[in-house]
């Protein structure tokens, strides 16, 4: 992949990864870490809005348009969906990246699990290296942890990426 020091967060849909990567993105900055993310959707996503300049170039056929505004901006690209290893390349440096979804690349991950209920992901991908859980899962031969326990879940994900 790449240099970047990169960690997953993966489960089942409503298993509680988007609350558990902005729940480590909060601690992870507050060490003082610099963070950034890629969310991945099963879906079509579009952040403008039909009528927009940003939106009328795009229509016009415009690959990319950049989107600036006083404290953020946003690169919309017209394009087929790109790798992770495309996406990481264009991110500033950071001391972490929180990957959220992909489940089938390489990265090292930690699994969410909403109940013991849910087919585990773990066996059949040697990528995931912990799972996070309410219940001690029932396969638990991979470090468990409580999904609210954020502290030590930045801990083990800070000694894994170095």
């Amino acid at each position: 992949m790449t240099g970047q020091r990169v960690f997953g967060v993966t489960g089942w849909k409503n298993a509680g990864k988007t609350t558990l990567t902005e729940r480590l993105v909060a601690e992870f900055v507050r060490r003082g870490w610099r963070v950034s993310t890629v969310k991945h959707a099963h879906h079509d996503i579009d952040i403008d809005q039909p009528g927009t300049d940003s939106w009328r170039h795009r229509a016009a056929g415009a690959g990319e348009v950049a989107l600036v505004g006083g404290r953020r901006y946003a690169i919309l690209c017209e394009t087929p969906e790109p790798s992770i290893a495309d996406v990481l390349a264009r991110l500033s440096p950071s001391d972490l990246v929180l990957i959220e979804g992909y489940k089938n690349e390489p990265h090292l991950k930690i699994e969410v699990r909403a109940s013991d209920d849910a087919k585990p992901l773990a066996p059949g991908d040697p990528a995931i290296v912990a799972i996070a859980s309410d219940v001690r899962p029932h396969d638990a031969a991979l470090p468990w942890f409580r999904r609210d326990d954020i502290a030590a879940i930045a801990d083990f994900i800070a000694t894994k990426v170095g």
